[in-house]
């Protein structure tokens, strides 16, 4: 097991020392992303899109939930009882539009409405209402289920691409945080070389085997290489912030400690960090999540359009109610009996047809966003693959550079030890070596993120 260090635990809302959690000394990127997914607030912030979106189905699944209602009214004056008024009902509304109804009334009174006069121990129904036309195979709380369920689909494709975005942003703050991290040794590297000259350099002019003028070149040389350093200690400062902003351990945002160190090899466990599949990404494009979210937002106007369209339909509503007393509820009586119908149309249907005109334009606009999408991320599915191929061919080429000037480097800093060369031709040399090493670092870096963009694009999380 790697070693373990203590890393200083930052909180702005606190006053009092913290307990320093425990992180390994090399943050590996597989390490990193791990407490990213884990106790980052915006991937967690990514799954309260699910909870919403289902609390969303529970509501209006509460469309189809049965219902008791009662209303009791009296009124007494002077010793007359004006009225003694109870209605109960029992509702079950069905998927259909179809109402069951059961129901009991009893009316006293003096002053009671013919009309709602019951027997003494009150009167008993039970009955149906029918949609005949407008609600029957599409009401309001069959569309609001259908589209409940459609948005618990598009809340997991939305959920994948905002923890895409969260997992890209910090995988790139880890990246910039490697690449000012190998700048910074570089220099630390070639100041120390340049400080060693400098020192020999100044010995042989005490011993009289080197002009004075040697001195000056190697101390502006010592400056140079120190304010690099100075520059990149900066940068590294700066994203090693950035990369804290991502940082999160139990809950508790950490600031990362200096002593903290990037994974070497990046570049070959990236791919697989992110969970890269090249080969099945393009057989599975209509899986995509950024695909899935159009596909959803098409579902839930198709589902409008079909209740549109319902509502082009007259209302015919037919209800028929059984009357009996609650003593002789066994016996059916056909001549007892409540009926009722209630019919509506508007003449000329311009709101209804406006919106349902409307919800197809949407329609035909969605399916042409997600076939102009589908093409797009298959393009650039491709366009990445090509980049991480040329970068990791140039990446090759940038690391044999390397070398090359680093085997010049060693021949001609052999030729001055003969005093055969100068100190011109050695800083010369050795300005191509870390100018090419800086190339090789931003080729490497320029490749990570390319395998970010590529994990962006595929938006598959895991």
């Amino acid at each position: 097991m790697k070693p373990l260090i203590y890393i200083v635990i930052f909180l702005i809302w606190a006053t009092d020392a913290v307990a320093q959690p425990h992180l390994p000394a090399q943050l590996s990127f597989a390490e990193y992303l791990g407490y990213v997914k884990k106790y980052h607030p915006l991937t967690r912030q990514a799954n309260l899109t699910i909870s919403r979106s289902e609390a969303e189905l529970m509501t209006a699944r509460g469309g189809f939930d049965p219902k008791i209602a009662v209303d009791y009214d009296k009124k007494e004056f002077k010793g007359t009882n004006y009225y003694s008024l109870l209605n109960s009902s029992f509702k079950i509304p069905t998927w259909y539009g179809i109402e069951v109804k059961a129901a009991f009334d009893n009316s006293r009174g003096d002053y009671v409405n013919p009309q709602n006069m019951t027997p003494s121990n009150g009167l008993a129904s039970v009955g149906i209402t029918v949609p005949l036309a407008q609600g029957l195979l599409v009401n309001k709380r069959m569309a609001d289920l259908r589209m409940a369920r459609v948005q618990v689909r598009l809340s997991v494709a939305e959920q994948k691409l905002q923890a895409t975005e969260a997992i890209y942003a910090a995988s790139l703050a880890y990246f910039g945080w490697k690449r000012a991290f190998e700048e910074v040794k570089l220099y630390q590297t070639y100041l120390e070389f340049a400080r060693v000259r400098y020192t020999g350099i100044t010995k042989l002019i005490q011993a009289g085997d080197k002009p004075a003028i040697d001195s000056i070149e190697a101390g502006i040389l010592v400056k140079s290489r120190r304010l690099s350093l100075a520059d990149a200690q900066l940068k590294l400062t700066k994203a090693r912030l950035e990369l804290s902003n991502y940082l999160w351990i139990e809950n508790v945002p950490v600031e990362l400690a200096e002593n903290i160190v990037p994974e070497e090899n990046a570049v070959q466990t990236a791919s697989k960090s992110l969970n890269l599949t090249d080969a099945t990404a393009l057989l599975q494009l209509e899986q995509h999540p950024k695909m899935q979210s159009l596909q959803g937002k098409i579902d839930l106007l198709e589902i409008e359009r079909r209740y549109k369209a319902n509502l082009l339909l007259p209302k015919v509503d037919l209800s028929y109610n059984y009357l009996s007393e609650p003593s002789y509820f066994d016996r059916y009586r056909f001549e007892d009996y409540k009926l009722g119908i209630n019919f509506s149309l508007p003449l000329f249907l311009r709101k209804e047809r406006g919106g349902l005109r409307l919800v197809k334009l949407k329609i035909q606009d969605g399916q042409l966003d997600l076939d102009l999408t589908r093409v797009a991320l298959k393009n650039k599915i491709l366009a990445q693959q090509a980049e991480i191929d040329s970068l990791k061919t140039q990446r090759l080429t940038a690391s044999d550079l390397v070398k090359d000037y680093t085997t010049m480097l060693s021949s001609e800093d052999r030729l001055f030890s003969f005093g055969e060369s100068s100190l011109f031709l050695i800083n010369s040399r050795e300005n191509n070596v870390i100018s090419s090493r800086l190339s090789e670092i931003s080729i490497e870096n320029r490749l990570l993120i390319s395998i970010a963009e590529l994990f962006r694009t595929l938006s598959d999380p895991k």
